[in-house]
């Protein structure tokens, strides 16, 4: 029995103030809940966890990766840091202050690390739960409407009995469940979790797949959190080892013959598998057709022999891109260079020093530069700076430069210098450099006296009686009437090795294959969900209702949902079995 309107007009409620934010006239104060520390750490967590912050640290973590390649690294370029600060005196300390000569252990690069690494964690955990979950539901019931969704068609349901059967009914019943029992058969056939239903007398089928995307999706994150433990502890336990080596000359892979050495934090040194690798030859090749590139390198191999401890020496080769595996390590090719022999004579004519100095190359053309000590042997020391040019010219101004980066008429220049090397304190110096302010110069810049200048096989006394300098002709055949004009063979050459051990490098390509196999997965496995139900008209007709709903983008939902009802109404009709 319904109350009276004069009853419900009388008993309405007065309407309740409402809370307003700028607090106007008659307005309830808001009363904002406060976040204790707790609820702050809540927050901050949900807000590093969440997929959205991820993508932006990993898109972060590229960008600091960036100067890493634009300025070089103590990890992979000592010799190029050095030259960096020469050629940059005032701006290399700032970089230096910021660690971008060491930007992959930096500590803000780190805190990226780190903090990707931990919204990954919270991000692929829960994720991983709630798929399990999902994994073991059932199928979602058949919606009542299916021509809200998409795809939807409808064909008509004959029944395979006989229609003046005294029961049309029940024979139009039994063939409806016998259709929906074939369709299920067929959606598991096709991959689909499948659950049938009897709504109102009613039956359907609920079909769902593609829960391989999401488990595309969980690869794809859980093996880049695989990539980025595997990268942390291999550089913990591995070492990276720079070597400039000539040609002639060997390198044992031991702590102290290495010119720079980056240890993990966990490496042992007795772990280093001793081995010596020799320095056969370094191949270059040059463009020399192509007028436009002219000077152009091609091509450079290192030829190599490796001999193991106690056993016999193997010939190999490593060039740029092409690491040489052995003994555990990774051999790179980093650069390369001339490597002029230089002799000194003290007055008497007594070889105070003797070796093939590696000069750095300055441009493409390899104008290089190298330092001379010598600290023994003649009444004060002596330095000298060199400037190399393999196939010198003069330019306009009346300066020696390199035309050509292979040896057509090579030429070495020195500027000496006499007094202290500042090497007899103990204090480290690097061999590329020379510290002129507590020594005389004694040719070239401001003395009035010019420069040494020397070709293969040339020798000359150095100033004020010190001896003599030759810079010596390293050709098989130097000094036969053949060899006169010939200087291909002439200067030593270098290379400049990197030495790695990584021992995560397996995991890692393993990671790398599970991140690409779960991106195309959670690319192109569609997840849809497709529903067909015999629904009984009001006239007594029963009709098969098909349609289907994807999450996401899936473009062949409908056509799918189509093929699907025309195949199986077929079937359906003329009552065949599969």
């Amino acid at each position: 029995m319904s109350r009276p309107a004069d009853h419900i007009d009388s008993v309405e409620p007065a309407a309740p103030d409402r809370p307003t934010v700028d607090g106007g006239p008659g307005a309830a104060s808001v009363t904002r809940p406060k976040l204790g520390p707790l609820g702050w750490l809540r927050f901050a967590w949900r807000q590093l966890t969440s997929m959205r912050t991820a993508l932006l640290l990993l898109l972060l973590l590229a960008i600091a990766a960036v100067p890493g390649s634009l300025v070089p690294q103590r990890s992979s370029d000592p010799n190029g840091v050095t030259q960096y600060f020469t050629d940059n005196p005032d701006l290399a300390p700032v970089l230096d202050r910021f660690q971008l000569f060491d930007v992959y252990t930096s500590a803000w690069f780190s805190a990226v690390y780190l903090l990707l690494f931990l919204s990954l964690i919270g991000c692929v955990i829960p994720r991983t739960k709630h798929h399990f979950e999902a994994l073991r539901a059932r199928p979602p019931w058949t919606p009542a409407r299916l021509s809200r969704l998409a795809g939807y068609t409808e064909r008509p349901l004959v029944s395979t009995d006989d229609l003046d059967t005294p029961s049309p009914a029940a024979s139009a019943t039994r063939s409806a469940g016998e259709a929906i029992d074939r369709a299920a058969a067929e959606l598991k056939r096709a991959g689909y979790r499948v659950e049938r239903y009897d709504v109102r007398g009613e039956p359907s089928v609920s079909a769902e797949r593609g829960y391989l995307r999401e488990t595309g999706n969980l690869v794809f994150h859980t093996a880049l959190l695989g990539v980025l433990v595997a990268v942390g502890i291999g550089g913990g336990f591995g070492f990276s080892g720079q070597r400039v080596v000539v040609e002639g000359q060997s390198f044992v892979n031991t702590l102290a013959a290495y010119d720079s050495f980056n240890p993990g934090r966990f490496f042992d040194d007795t772990n280093l598998d001793p081995y010596r690798l020799t320095l056969e030859e370094l191949d270059a090749v040059y463009e020399t057709r192509n007028q436009q590139a002219i000077g152009q390198p091609i091509d450079f191999t290192a030829r190599v022999s490796v001999q193991g401890q106690g056993g016999a020496p193997t010939d190999a080769t490593v060039k740029v891109n092409e690491p040489l595996r052995v003994f555990g390590t990774d051999v790179y090719l980093l650069g390369n260079g001339y490597a002029p022999t230089i002799t000194v004579r003290n007055p008497d004519g007594d070889v105070v020093f003797t070796d093939s100095v590696p000069f750095l190359p300055q441009d493409a053309n390899l104008t290089s530069i190298g330092v001379v000590k010598v600290p023994d042997g003649l009444d004060e020391q002596l330095g000298m700076v060199g400037f190399f040019y393999p196939t010198q010219t003069t330019l306009g101004s009346g300066a020696y430069a390199s035309s050509y980066p292979d040896l057509v008429y090579p030429v070495l220049t020195l500027n000496v210098y006499q007094g202290d090397l500042g090497i007899d304190e103990g204090t480290p110096t690097s061999v590329y450099t020379l510290d002129p302010t507590s020594m005389e110069q004694l040719t070239g810049g401001e003395t009035g006296v010019d420069s040494i200048e020397l070709m293969p096989g040339d020798t000359v006394e150095l100033p004020n009686g010190l001896g003599s300098v030759t810079f010596e002709d390293v050709s098989p055949d130097a000094g036969s009437d053949a060899a006169a004009d010939v200087y291909s063979q002439s200067v030593s050459r270098f290379a400049s090795f990197d030495i790695h051990d990584d021992p995560s490098q397996g995991w890692v390509l393993a990671f790398a294959v599970l991140i690409l196999a779960g991106l195309l997965v959670s690319l192109f496995v569609p997840r849809r969900r497709m529903w067909v139900k015999a629904a009984r008209r009001p006239d007594g007709t029963v009709v098969l209702e098909y349609a289907g709903l994807a999450r996401g983008e899936d473009p062949g939902l409908e056509e799918a949902v189509r093929a699907f009802a025309d195949k199986h109404a077929g079937k359906a009709q003329d009552g065949s079995a599969d």
